[in-house]
């Protein structure tokens, strides 16, 4: 008669024992178990589903004509210049066409712009004064550089700051958006001919420079830069 050893018989006896308690902790699978939870995957289509997407953008809706304006649109214009002035009636009427004008930020964008175009007259940087010049402006500096460049000239300037930037008046021309500013700045600047010698202005002092300008932007456009239409230096 055939026998198990004792050895035979412990290892089946364990093998039973295993089968059942695994058994026990896993249970059976019947097919409709939910799958494991992962936090990340959970996470990341919680926050999709309440994200937008990246790349859209809203932009600012340009009033319909006879559409009133909401009571908080001419805050910002109205704290900078006094209601019912011409000023004001100007930049309200920016503002109705481009709902994303703010008169302090124009200024400030015009001060930083104001600075880039005078140095790059004075380098001669043709580039950067291409980008913030109207075609008519840009074609009499450009024609200024060049003259100075035929003779061997070189203006030295350093831009030491503006002390003062006005908005003087404001008004929209068809689609176009006009502001003009009264700008007060500090500057070194000297021209020295081929030698070097200084025939304009003076390398050690500062002078003080008063320049009225106007910028415009077309406000049909989707381009949000503004560009210098018009300049004149006040005596």
């Amino acid at each position: 008669m055939g026998f198990f050893d004792f050895g035979t018989i412990f290892f089946l006896i364990a093998a039973v024992v295993i089968f059942f308690q695994l058994r026990n902790v896993l249970g059976r699978r019947t097919g409709s178990e939910r799958p494991p939870f992962d936090p990340y995957t959970a996470a990341r289509t919680e926050k999709d589903a309440t994200q937008k997407p990246e790349n859209v953008v809203s932009l600012p809706r340009k009033r319909a004509p006879g559409e009133p304006a909401p009571a908080d649109a001419y805050t910002a214009i109205d704290a900078f210049a006094k209601p019912d002035t011409d000023l004001n009636k100007g930049l309200r009427a920016i503002k109705d066409n481009d709902p994303s004008f703010d008169p302090k930020g124009f200024v400030d964008g015009a001060k930083m712009a104001y600075e880039m175009i005078v140095m790059a007259y004075a380098d001669g940087d043709r580039k950067t004064l291409k980008n913030l010049l109207s075609r008519e402006v840009f074609d009499g500096f450009v024609a200024a550089i060049g003259e100075r460049e035929a003779k061997s000239e070189k203006i030295q300037s350093s831009f030491v700051g503006i002390d003062k930037a006005d908005i003087v008046s404001a008004e929209m021309k068809g689609g176009e958006a006009h502001v003009t500013l009264r700008i007060i700045s500090e500057l070194i600047s000297a021209t020295r001919d081929k030698a070097g010698a200084v025939i304009d202005g003076d390398p050690e002092t500062v002078a003080e420079v008063k320049d009225v300008w106007t910028f415009a932007r077309d406000t049909r456009s989707r381009d949000p830069n503004w560009k210098l239409v018009a300049t004149e230096e006040e005596d």
